[in-house]
């Protein structure tokens, strides 16, 4: 969410915060395709684990997602991207949230 507001607010010719925005973005990332990967491969049977890592590996390169963004800053904004970006991360929280307490619960 920080990413995605500091990189709609930042001015146009701000390298300075165009750079931290994308560097908090990349961290994001790193999170999440770190994580994510744990539990695919904590969640697939070994005889599946290769096949279905590299499906969700093709997936997360974000062909669609490269395009959408490509359209919405098209026929929108960078900020707008940016903006939805954010949402979109926080609208996750909640499903990350209740995900986690379906672990719990499901393990006692």
């Amino acid at each position: 969410m920080a990413a995605g507001l500091l990189a709609a607010l930042a001015p146009p010719h701000s390298v300075a915060l165009l750079a931290l925005a994308l560097a908090l973005l990349g961290l994001g990332w790193s999170f999440g395709l770190v994580s994510g990967t744990a539990i695919v491969t904590d969640s697939v049977p070994l005889a599946t684990r290769a096949r279905t890592q590299g499906m969700v590996d093709v997936a997360i390169a974000g062909t669609g997602g490269g395009l959408a963004s490509g359209l919405v800053v098209a026929t929108g904004s960078y900020a707008l991207l940016s903006v939805a970006g954010g949402v979109l991360s926080l609208a996750l929280l909640p499903v990350i949230a209740l995900s986690a307490r379906h672990r719990v619960t499901s393990r006692n």
